[in-house]
């Protein structure tokens, strides 16, 4: 599976950077507004399986419960966190990982007090589990990217629930604002290097 996630999240990126807009025409578009990018997310796109995880396993579906939306969003900030921790302990490189890590702490921070909002078991952070092997620094950025994108996609199609309440919706908005911010970050550093 691992293998397939990287394939796929390279073979993304290089249509991203040859100015592709989406990957298929028959499956689901989600758009990245303010900046004008169309995502694809069709299932030929992301292979879902048992194993999946945070965004993944959320942009597979349609419709949410609040506990669903905080679960999938909560393990895909873990999962952030872990790969990028991953990439500064692997890698002589700092920013911008540093820094988003410290914004993955926050966005984590966010979530849990909707936990106890909605009396929901705080989750067990297994993100340890889903890393993806990383090769190179420009490999680190382009996963940056790729899960960025994921992660706006998942907190759009959440904020189109019907009946989202705005204590919920206020922390989507602002952890996907946030994202959009780390997502232009790793876009200029792979464009460096």
């Amino acid at each position: 599976m691992k293998q397939f996630i990287i394939g796929t999240i390279l073979l993304f990126s290089l249509l991203l950077l040859s100015g592709c807009e989406t990957i298929s025409e028959d499956s689901v578009v989600n758009t990245l507004s303010p900046m004008q990018e169309t995502i694809d997310l069709s299932d030929e796109f992301i292979e879902l399986d048992d194993d999946s995880y945070g965004s993944v396993s959320a942009l597979d579906q349609t419709t949410f419960t609040i506990e669903e939306m905080l679960i999938y969003a909560l393990q895909d900030e873990y999962a952030a966190r872990a790969e990028y921790d991953y990439v500064l302990s692997t890698f002589d490189i700092t920013r911008p990982f540093s820094n988003i890590i410290k914004s993955e702490e926050t966005h984590i921070s966010l979530l849990l007090p909707l936990f106890d909002t909605y009396n929901l078991s705080e989750l067990e952070d297994t993100s340890d589990s889903h890393l993806i092997s990383i090769g190179s620094v420009e490999e680190a950025f382009d996963i940056g990217v790729q899960a960025e994108i994921l992660n706006i996609a998942m907190y759009n199609l959440f904020l189109e629930q019907d009946d989202l309440p705005d204590d919920v919706k206020e922390v989507f908005v602002k952890l996907r604002d946030a994202s959009m911010n780390h997502l232009d970050a790793f876009e200029k550093n792979a464009a460096k290097s």
